[in-house]
């Protein structure tokens, strides 16, 4: 290469030696020109009939390479759709069926005795016998056409009906990033005179193309139709759909949340345990056929843990009353039942809202007071919820945390002794103490959390240290 060579080719970026020797063979250039352009290795298929064998030694670090699914997947991302064919020398184990003859001769040298066995048993017998040979050939690689290239028969169906085949399954844990956003989705592959550029390229095709897009509409419907009704089949096997259900029971709520059009029919699916179950879960439908005469309403308390809802004061008197309560301590049942407002025509009613006009120990029953929400607004499971969120919007907060209403028991023995001594002496700051101390726990009890942790630990040391002294 002269200087000039040198100048213009070393560490030039995007230089296109072939285009400049398609230009000057225009002009009228000698074939003979060949390689002085750049074209270089791709040049030798012009004026060559067979090639040489190009021997690569790899680093050890770099051994994948010479595993034959690497290869093939290599070939397949960049290279399927190339004119060339690609062959690969991979190993092949075949099955083959041989008799047995010269094994039952040796059996029958080392036993010393013929057993009569049945010719026609014996034959099936021989026919059974298999052997693994190991092969080596060449695999044709990129069988596969671009489907621009064929026939149009092959890949459509007359009667203009929509035809679609899909492989459906259900994993049997949940993938670790179920609900990772940024994962990169299967794209649309771009190919440039059959070679593979690039899969990420999201503006190929704006997703806005495709939203109002009617057979897609149509595919997505029955997607989810046929999935629903695997779900159903899975539910008839109670061991199974536990596992399952305890897989992909978040999935199942955000599509009450978000699929309005199935939503009865994923409410089938739901599983909850309840003050009735025990250790089992149970489904709505259960729920409903072991309600009491004269219940009207579904009942559910949503809270942390089971063992945090177990024990609340809500459930008092409704468990007096004999009426079964579905525990909900998903957080994002929160957000399901919102949507969920009725089952078989009953109500959803939570048990820590006021569903009527409230009187004195119309909820409490053994408990000194609790405190309930409002019917609107956010239930003590939901404010926490909200608290925990990040990004929240805190203007949302001030209206969607309802006012909280104490309710009193005025039957239980603390509130009886707090009356006597408020009587006795109005100025008692030790009342004030037990009344606010009362509150606090009762926030607790209830599932609200506390704004002034440290105020309620000051006041529980000061109650402390006035019941040592007396």
């Amino acid at each position: 290469m002269t200087k000039a060579d040198l100048v213009n080719n070393l560490g030039t970026i995007a230089r296109s030696g072939t285009k400049e020797f398609m230009e000057a063979l225009a002009a009228g250039a000698d074939v003979s020109m060949i390689g002085q352009f750049g074209v270089g290795f791709y040049s030798a298929y012009l004026v060559a009939d067979k090639g040489n064998e190009d021997d690569l030694y790899l680093k050890e670090d770099q051994l994948e390479y010479l595993e034959e699914r690497r290869l093939k997947d290599l070939v397949k991302k960049h290279s399927e759709f190339i004119s060339y064919p690609i062959s690969l020398w991979i190993e092949k184990t075949i099955e083959k069926e041989i008799s047995d003859d010269e094994d039952e001769e040796e059996k029958k040298d080392e036993e010393g005795k013929v057993e009569e066995v049945d010719e026609e048993k014996e034959k099936e017998e021989k026919k059974k016998k298999k052997i693994k040979e190991v092969s080596h050939e060449w695999d044709l690689v990129n069988k596969q056409k671009p489907i621009w290239m064929r026939k149009a028969r092959g890949d459509q169906q007359g009667g203009g009906q929509l035809e679609f085949k899909a492989i459906l399954f259900v994993p049997k844990r949940a993938p670790f990033d179920l609900f990772d956003t940024k994962k990169k989705p299967n794209n649309i592959k771009l190919y440039v005179r059959r070679v593979f550029i690039m899969d990420n390229c999201e503006d190929i095709i704006p997703e806005e193309t495709l939203q109002q897009n009617k057979i897609l509409k149509v595919i997505r419907k029955n997607l989810v139709k046929k999935c629903l009704e695997l779900f159903f089949e899975i539910a008839e096997n109670k061991e199974d759909y536990n596992k399952f259900y305890e897989a992909f029971s978040k999935n199942l709520k955000l599509g009450i949340h978000e699929d309005s059009q199935n939503r009865t029919k994923i409410a089938e699916l739901l599983r909850y345990h309840s003050t009735k179950s025990g250790d089992e879960l149970t489904s709505l439908k259960d729920y409903v056929t072991r309600m009491k005469e004269g219940q009207e309403d579904i009942f559910y308390i949503t809270g942390e843990s089971k063992k945090a809802v177990e024990n609340s004061p809500f459930l008092e008197k409704l468990k007096k009353k004999g009426y079964e309560v579905l525990y909900m301590v998903d957080a994002i049942d929160e957000y399901a039942i919102g949507q969920l407002k009725e089952f078989e025509g009953k109500k959803l009613v939570s048990a820590t809202r006021k569903v009527e006009k409230v009187i004195v120990s119309d909820r409490v029953v053994d408990s000194p007071c609790c405190l309930v929400t409002g019917e609107y607004g956010w239930t003590a499971n939901m404010e926490r919820i909200m608290k925990a969120q990040a990004l929240r919007d805190s203007s949302m907060g001030g209206y969607m945390s309802s006012k909280k209403t104490m309710e009193i028991n005025p039957e239980n023995s603390i509130m009886d002794e707090l009356r006597k001594r408020a009587e006795a002496d109005k100025n008692d700051k030790s009342v004030k103490d037990l009344v606010l101390l009362l509150f606090e726990t009762a926030l607790l009890t209830s599932g609200f959390s506390l704004d002034e942790p440290n105020t309620f630990g000051s006041r529980i040391h000061r109650m402390l240290k006035l019941g040592l002294e007396h």
